[in-house]
């Protein structure tokens, strides 16, 4: 049997990281983790390593801005798998710069983990979410560091619970927002099944230097499909307000950051079809396809949890 990868974790004690953690461990890969001093004093994330050593994680203490530690960590790994919050990703270039001196990683997964740099059409809007993404995309390039880039759009922990409803923090019982005509569909796709996929990558030469796309077919839906869906489980229909482009940009603009971008997201994914508007087999790899042993969450067995 192939002997599994030597795999870094970076942010394990977030959501997603933790999940990419014990996936590591269950799927038997020797699993480091990078821990900060501050980690250890934050009771939650404190908890999350503590079970993550027992499971047999290895701790190095270090961090994105200490270029020692990086060295020391990077040496002792195959692949790095980041998963920093997305408004950090320029805190990669360090760790960039360590994994091509060390020229050892055999793969290097930054964190993305949402949509498409590469296929957003809303730049103009975006408050750089995603330049600084695409950013660290051309620098990985450049440097010519092996890569997979994971692209799963949205967890389902966000707009989902709430319909996609600004302000709301809960589905609606009365009425409904629908923005644009309420036909394009937007992808969610649960963290822990991000998680399993992305090691399920690792050692996967399928994955080499691509673009890895999650895209199940009961997590895309229309904003039409989704309401249908909801007042099915209620047992009631929602009053309907159809929200056109014109006025949801005017809204995003009249709104200060950071408030504007749940608005921004909705109107990428719902409107734009940022989401699903390109050909997942023409740009990169579809991860339902490569890994059909993985059960993803569907839309609707979450909703179901919001009855």
């Amino acid at each position: 049997m192939e002997e599994k990868s030597k795999v870094l974790i970076i942010g394990a004690t977030g959501r997603l990281g933790y999940h990419l953690a014990q996936f590591s461990l269950q799927f038997g890969h020797p699993t480091f983790i990078l821990i900060r001093d501050s980690s250890l004093i934050d009771p939650n994330k404190a908890q999350k390593l503590n079970f993550l050593s027992i499971a047999g994680a290895i701790p190095i203490k270090g961090s994105l801005d200490d270029e020692q530690s990086l060295i020391e960590a990077v040496k002792q790994v195959d692949v790095v798998i980041c998963s920093i919050p997305s408004k950090q990703a320029l805190d990669q270039k360090l760790l960039i710069k360590v994994i091509k001196e060390s020229g050892c990683i055999k793969k290097l997964f930054p964190s993305e983990f949402g949509v498409d740099p590469d296929k957003i059409q809303i730049t103009e809007l975006d408050n750089q979410f995603y330049s600084r993404k695409a950013e660290i995309r051309r620098l990985i390039e450049a440097e010519g560091i092996p890569y997979t880039y994971i692209c799963c759009n949205l967890f389902m922990s966000y707009l989902l619970p709430w319909l996609a409803q600004p302000g709301l923090k809960a589905p609606p019982r009365d009425k409904v927002a629908i923005f644009g005509d309420g036909n394009t569909k937007a992808v969610f796709v649960k963290d822990v099944d991000v998680a399993a996929c992305t090691i399920s990558a690792i050692d996967d030469p399928r994955t080499l230097n691509k673009t890895l796309y999650l895209r199940p077919p009961g997590n895309a839906y229309s904003m039409n499909e989704l309401v249908a869906m909801w007042e099915d489980k209620i047992g009631k229909k929602l009053e309907k307000n159809y929200v056109q482009e014109e006025e949801l940009l005017q809204k995003i603009k009249e709104c200060s950051y950071p408030e504007n971008m749940e608005m921004t997201f909705i109107y990428s994914a719902f409107v734009k079809g940022d989401h699903t508007y390109f050909d997942v087999q023409a740009c990169g790899v579809d991860g339902t396809q490569l890994y059909p042993h993985l059960k993803f969450t569907t839309v609707s067995e979450h909703l179901d949890t919001l009855v």
